[in-house]
């Protein structure tokens, strides 16, 4: 996964932060993601389901709406209506740039105006919606005991879980400007109603309101116990795996339909490349399989993956039972399971007895093996044995020379 950070203009001429998630090969469709109500593009939803959405070889691209993260302008002056010219400037840009969205997502907040947008993105095929509600109005209830304030003074500084925002009569006035059954019923793309019958913040009467305006295709999916946030990140996963399957309905991505180009030519290959996520995480494509790596909070990572380290022993480990469990297989040897525990450390020199180095540190990794099952003591011995001809064990105590080669 590639994952790069660019700006773009707005139609009011304001720079808006965003960034491009892109899976390893070329992508099958494009998605555009809103975030909520003042979250930004970095919020949990947006980033856990944008890089979902990639395994599934869709590229996401998330942006914050004016005067929120990292993009310009005052978000005093922003309102609904310029988060519809927002999403439609971002379509514009993806639409220049790399290829124009299929797919519309719009999270809280963000998928009500995602709804108003739809209509002027007609490339776009499918839309979904994540905990919307259906009037945007109803963001007006997390700052009720400031509209007095508003009405009178025209302006109110609300705090809200996102930060301290200022509030000005016009973001209020401008709310009820949108009539959402006329985009709704007048959408003519395939529209998903994503929405948890517990959400905190916008009830599940919102999801009805939306799936009625709306004509067929429409369907509904229940995320049951999820927060409005999504924060628990199966939550997202799930809803990355159920948009992928739903659209491929609409977006001509069925895998049956057009088969996914062949990895297993390059089954010796490994490509590791930063995502652009934490300070350290890496996306790892090893033939048809991806994998995340990173480091533990305690150095700087976010701990969203195994370590090089644990890479490293998890390689060695899975060949010693794999190499344990053929040779058992091979020789008739009673075997229910193999498992093996590995740790690494560093130790003095003069503390290994059979290392050639005599001075400094000497790596050393401990192998742990348990073989349930087993009959005799003849044949765990004979399996203990083999474990040493392992092929990684072997590439890892013969001499190895690693030939680096510079790109551009």
């Amino acid at each position: 996964m590639r994952s790069d950070k660019f700006v773009f203009m707005s139609a009011s001429g304001h720079e808006l932060a965003a960034r491009m998630e892109q899976p390893a090969e070329q992508p099958r469709a494009y998605a555009l993601f809103a975030h909520c109500f003042t979250c930004g593009k970095d919020s949990l939803a947006a980033s856990r389901i944008a890089r979902a959405l990639t395994e599934h070889d869709i590229a996401v691209l998330r942006f914050d709406f004016t005067g929120i993260g990292g993009s310009d302008g005052e978000f005093a002056n922003s309102n609904f209506s310029s988060n519809v010219e927002d999403l439609v400037a971002a379509a514009d840009h993806l639409r220049d740039r790399f290829s124009a969205p299929a797919i519309l997502i719009g999270h809280s907040l963000g998928g009500a105006a995602m709804l108003a947008a739809a209509g002027r993105i007609p490339e776009a095929q499918a839309v979904a919606t994540i905990g919307a509600p259906y009037q945007p109005r109803h963001v007006a209830h997390l700052f009720a005991d400031h509209l007095p304030e508003i009405e009178s003074e025209g302006h109110s500084q609300v705090t809200l879980a996102s930060g301290r925002f200022e509030i000005n009569r016009q973001f209020v006035d401008d709310l009820d400007r949108h009539d959402p059954a006329e985009s709704i019923g007048n959408l003519r793309k395939a529209l998903l109603v994503l929405h948890s019958p517990t959400d905190e913040f916008v009830g599940i009467d919102n999801a009805a309101s939306i799936f009625q305006a709306a004509r067929h295709p429409k369907s509904f999916i229940s995320l049951d116990s999820a927060d409005h946030l999504l924060t628990a990140k199966r939550d997202a996963a799930y809803c990355a795996a159920v948009l992928s399957a739903w659209a491929s309905r609409y977006i001509g991505m069925d895998a049956r339909d057009e088969p996914r180009e062949d990895r297993s030519a390059e089954k010796d290959v490994v490509t590791v490349s930063e995502t652009g996520d934490g300070k350290f995480q890496q996306r790892v494509v090893a033939g048809r399989h991806y994998l995340t790596a990173d480091e533990p909070e305690s150095v700087g990572g976010t701990d969203t993956g195994p370590s090089p380290y644990d890479l490293l022993l998890a390689g060695l480990g899975a060949c010693t039972g794999m190499t344990i469990r053929m040779y058992a297989d091979r020789k008739a040897i009673t075997l229910d399971r193999v498992s093996v525990t590995l740790r690494h450390d560093r130790i003095h020199a003069e503390d290994c007895a059979d290392c050639e180095t005599t001075t400094g540190t000497v790596d050393r990794i401990t192998r742990t093996i348990v073989l349930d099952g087993v009959e005799s003591d003849e044949d765990r011995a004979r399996l203990m044995a083999i474990a040493d001809k392992c092929p990684v064990h072997k590439t890892l105590t013969n001499e190895i020379d690693i030939v680096t080669i510079g790109g551009a």
